[in-house]
């Protein structure tokens, strides 16, 4: 088998890899009259930051650079669902898709609030 880095036996880093490719996937579809690349550039950003700070906070040495770094994906998180909503109420983006990646994230977020949890116990 081969070797993981520690982020990556994480279910939330997992979790979080999955809802960027779903979020990039809708964007790869987005059709607007006018092209808002800055916004669908944003949206991908935010959706990829979420675990690229799970990762990041997971190879800091302290326990309050990680919680910090778990804040950081959690706001990216909630960028994204931010964009995705204007994105809904543009109609550039269905309610079936929107629903399902709004779901995913308050998974995220309860995954997220629960590592910090337990970071900050131990």
């Amino acid at each position: 088998m081969e070797e993981l880095f520690d982020y990556e036996r994480l279910q939330v880093w997992q979790r979080a890899i999955d809802f960027a490719e779903k979020v990039i996937g809708i964007s790869e579809k987005l059709e607007t009259e006018r092209k808002h690349y800055r916004l669908v550039e944003q949206v991908e950003a935010a959706s990829t930051s979420v675990a690229m700070n799970i990762a990041e906070g997971k190879g800091r040495f302290s326990k309050k650079e990680y919680v910090q770094f778990l804040f950081y994906a959690r706001g990216s998180l909630f960028e994204t669902i931010t964009l995705l909503t204007i994105f809904y109420r543009k109609s550039w983006v269905s309610k079936e898709e929107f629903n399902s990646v709004r779901s995913e994230a308050m998974v995220l977020s309860k995954m997220i609030n629960s590592l910090i949890r337990a970071i900050k116990k131990k």
